[in-house]
C-alpha cells in the first residue's frame, strides 16, 4: 500500500453541521443547537469557540489542557466532527448525529474487528461506514482508509492504532470477533433487521424532519406515480358485486371467530362470486380524489376499505388460483377500479409455480392453496411522497389490508391464513413488473375449510 505513514497525527476539529457556539457573558456560551450552556469558561476556551465559529481548528499536538477538556465536552456531546490527518492528508471523520456513548479514549494497540452490523457505502469520493448502533458516521477520505475498513488489504501504519481506538469508540468495531455473538440480544438482530429498523424510524437521524415523512421530494423531479397501474393487456373478467347492506355478521364475532385455516376442502372449493365479494369488501378502489396545489403537480388519492398512510394505496392484489368454481386456473390481477379479474400468466408457468409452491410450507400435509392472493407494493407510488419510512409503511399496510382480508373471510364463512414470505423473483418473472417498480411483499391463502 502507499499513502500517508508518517508518525505525525493532526486532529482537526469543526461544528456538526447546524451546530454553533453563541457568546454571552463573560465566560458563558451556549451550543445550538442542543443548548448546551457552558460556564466558567477562560480566555483561550472562549478563544477557541470563536476559532471554531470561523472554521476549522487543528492541532498537532494535544491542545493546552484547557482547550482539549472544551473539545472533549463538545466531542462527546455530539457537537463537533473530528478529522485524522497526516499533514495536509485527511484519513478519517467521526460525523456525530447525536451524543457520544462516552469520552473518546486514549489511543491504544489492541486493534479489532469490524462490527457485523457497520456498512461500508460509497459516496461520492468517499467512503462512510455506518452502524445502526453507534452514535456517529466514520467517513474515509482516503483509499487506505478504506482498504483497512474492508479487511481486504493489509495496512500498516502510523494512524492504523488510532483509527481501530476510534471504531471501537464509536461502535464500528468490536474487540473480537464474537463479540456480537456471544450475547443473545446482538446474536438474535440480523445486520439487515436492525438497519431497517433504524432507518425507518424517527431517532438519531431524523429528528428534524427535514429528510424524513412526507416530504414530497420528488415533485418538480419526477411525475407522480399514477393511483392505477398499467393494465394488463388480457380482457377483464368481470367479478360481481356484493350486496352489502345484506351483510349482518358482527365485527366482534369475525373477530372471535377468526383462525388461521391451514386445510381447505378441494371437493367444494371457494366460488368465483366469493372469491369477488372477498376483493370486493377488502380491496377496491370506491374512488379516487385528484388533488391540484398551484406550484405542485397534481397527485391522485384513491380510496378503499382498508385504510392506507397519506391515502396512497399503493399495494395491488395478484390472485393466483388453482382450484376456484367458475374461474379458470391461473395467475390474475385484481383491477381494483373495475373490480375485474385480468388474467397475467398460466397456472403451470415456472414462475407461477415457484410463487406458489411454498404456500405448501404454511398449509397441512403439504397440500396447495385453492387461491393465494400475492399482495405487490406498486413502491413508487409511495416514494414518491415519503423518505426513509417508505417501505416500513408498506409493511404495515400488508398486515392492515392482510387483517381485513382474515376478519372478512371469516365473516364469509371462509378460511384464510397468511404466509410470513414469498418469491419475489418468481412473482417478477411472472408478472414482467420490474422489481424497483412493483415487488411481492405478503401473500393470504383463502378457500373454503376443510
Amino acid at each position: 500500500m502507499t499513502g500517508p505513514s508518517t508518525t505525525a497525527l493532526r486532529t482537526i476539529y469543526t461544528w456538526r453541521s447546524g451546530s454553533k457556539a453563541v457568546l454571552g457573558a463573560p465566560g458563558s456560551a451556549t451550543v445550538l443547537p442542543v443548548k448546551q450552556q457552558l460556564t466558567g469558561l477562560i480566555g483561550m476556551q472562549g478563544g477557541a469557540l470563536k476559532a471554531l465559529n470561523a472554521g476549522p481548528i487543528a492541532f498537532d499536538a494535544a491542545p493546552p489542557p484547557p482547550v482539549a477538556d472544551l473539545l472533549a465536552q463538545l466531542l462527546t456531546a455530539g457537537a463537533l466532527e473530528l478529522t485524522v490527518a497526516v499533514a495536509d492528508t485527511r484519513l478519517y471523520t467521526l460525523r456525530p448525529f447525536r451524543a457520544a456513548s462516552s469520552p473518546r479514549p486514549v489511543s491504544d494497540a489492541v486493534g479489532g474487528t469490524l462490527s457485523r452490523f457497520t456498512v461500508l457505502r460509497r459516496d461520492g469520493e468517499e467512503f462512510v461506514a455506518e452502524n445502526p448502533r453507534s452514535w456517529c458516521d466514520v467517513v474515509a477520505h482516503h483509499a487506505d482508509v478504506a482498504a483497512a475498513l474492508s479487511g481486504l488489504d493489509s495496512v500498516d501504519a502510523a494512524w492504523t492504532a488510532q483509527l481501530w481506538s476510534d471504531l471501537r469508540w464509536t461502535g464500528h468495531a468490536v474487540a473480537a470477533v464474537d463479540d456480537e455473538t456471544s450475547a443473545f440480544a446482538t446474536a438474535a438482530w440480523s445486520p439487515h433487521e436492525l438497519w431497517f429498523h433504524r432507518r425507518s424510524t424517527v431517532g438519531d437521524r431524523s429528528t428534524s424532519w427535514t429528510h424524513f415523512g412526507p416530504t414530497r421530494w420528488a415533485d418538480g423531479r419526477f411525475p407522480p406515480v399514477p393511483a392505477a397501474p398499467d393494465p394488463y393487456p388480457s380482457e377483464p373478467i368481470a367479478l360481481p358485486v356484493p350486496d352489502l347492506d345484506a351483510l349482518t355478521v358482527p365485527l366482534a364475532r369475525a373477530t372471535e371467530d377468526r383462525v388461521s385455516t391451514r386445510s381447505f376442502d378441494d371437493a367444494t372449493p371457494i366460488t368465483v362470486a366469493e372469491l369477488g365479494e372477498l376483493l370486493y369488501r377488502c380491496a377496491r378502489t370506491r374512488g379516487v380524489r385528484t388533488i391540484e396545489k398551484p406550484g405542485t403537480a397534481t397527485t391522485e388519492l384513491p380510496s378503499r376499505p382498508y385504510p392506507s398512510g397519506g391515502s396512497i394505496y399503493e399495494l395491488e392484489v395478484y390472485p393466483v388460483v388453482r382450484n376456484v368454481a367458475g374461474l379458470e386456473p391461473g395467475m390474475y390481477h385484481y383491477d381494483s377500479t373495475e373490480h375485474a379479474l385480468r388474467h397475467v400468466a398460466a397456472l403451470d408457468d415456472a414462475a407461477v409455480t415457484r410463487l406458489l409452491s411454498p404456500a405448501a410450507l404454511t398449509l397441512a400435509d403439504g397440500e396447495l392453496p385453492q387461491v393465494m392472493l400475492t399482495l405487490a407494493a406498486r413502491a413508487g407510488r409511495i416514494m414518491w411522497t415519503y423518505e426513509q419510512m417508505p417501505y416500513a409503511v408498506i409493511l404495515k399496510h400488508v398486515g392492515v389490508l392482510t387483517q381485513t382480508l382474515y376478519l372478512t373471510a371469516t365473516a364469509m364463512g371462509l378460511g384464510g391464513v397468511a404466509q410470513g414470505y414469498g418469491d419475489t423473483a418468481a412473482f417478477a418473472e411472472a408478472t414482467g413488473r420490474d422489481e424497483l417498480v412493483e415487488c411481492n411483499v405478503g401473500t393470504f391463502v383463502v378457500g373454503r375449510p376443510g
